[in-house]
């Protein structure tokens, strides 16, 4: 899709989001940079150029979602995109998440991808184009251990997306697209912030993807929609098949837990190098 009209962001102040932002930029798409840190927002909508620009925006507001797809749409003549990346990442035993946790992780996860998908398809649907692109997760496909929740949202957050893509091809009309995008870990902020959590599964293919290279991803399914895009792309039929044999996923998740603690330990000591490096 080449760059023409209005494209939204959220969580666009650092990591996957502000690349994305990056790469719509450069298409020549106006982004509008959103994030529930203003600040983060507007230095992310600065360092882009190309008539970029910011607003705080919580996705589990619905009304908000709306004032920014309506503010897009008036400020770049249409709105052409819009990437649902904001997200949280809880870990643990689903024991250990107190009541207030359970729902920010939904409002933010599940409605927050919701609220933005509906608002963005209110600009669309009347115009006849544009792309929603939900950034889901592996987890959407299979629960790892010690996150629990954070699944059980990208579960939710992955059957709206192919649902809302199915409602759109039996009413129409062809040129509006919703597709998902469920990587595997990523170095980014969110994942440094659990990165010496023993609970937390941050790859099971064993490598942590660039967020650069993701959001290549994401941009490339404007140009070659599909309701679905694992990365990598192989670990999408792997995952299937473990749902489909629940005895011998638990059987083996010891040993899947210790394999990802290895290589967990190993990108935790990588990355506080980095960090004290100043990369």
């Amino acid at each position: 899709m080449a760059g023409a009209g209005g494209a939204v962001v959220t969580g666009a102040g650092r990591g996957l989001g502000l690349e994305v932002a990056r790469r719509l930029a450069a298409r020549g798409f106006q982004v509008h940079c959103t994030d529930i840190d203003a600040g983060a927002a507007e230095r992310a909508a600065a360092s882009l150029g190309h008539g970029a620009w910011s607003s705080e925006l919580d996705v589990s507001d619905a009304g908000a979602c709306e004032d920014a797809a309506r503010a897009t749409a008036e400020r770049a003549g249409s709105l052409a995109v819009w990437i649902n990346n904001a997200g949280l990442l809880p870990t643990g035993h689903v024991w250990d998440h107190d009541d207030g946790e359970r729902r920010r992780t939904i409002e933010v996860n599940v409605l927050g991808t919701m609220n933005g998908t509906l608002a963005a398809l209110g600009a669309m649907r009347p115009a006849g184009s544009g792309h929603v692109v939900n950034v889901i997760s592996l987890a959407g496909l299979v629960t790892p251990p010690g996150e629990a929740l954070y699944a059980a949202s990208k579960h939710a957050a992955l059957a709206f997306s192919l649902g809302t893509a199915a409602d759109l091809r039996r009413s129409g009309p062809r040129g509006v697209h919703v597709s998902a995008l469920c990587p595997d870990g990523m170095k980014t902020p969110m994942l440094d912030q659990v990165a010496d959590d023993p609970d937390a599964s941050l790859s099971w293919s064993g490598v942590l993807l660039d967020p650069e290279r993701v959001a290549d991803r994401v941009v490339g399914l404007l140009d070659r929609p599909r309701p679905i895009l694992c990365m990598p792309r192989w670990r999408g039929p792997m995952l299937r098949v473990w749902d489909a044999m629940p005895r011998v996923a638990l059987a083996t998740q010891p040993a899947v837990i210790a394999a990802t603690r290895i290589r967990q330990r190993a990108w935790a000591r990588r990355r506080r190098a980095e960090v004290q490096a100043g990369r």
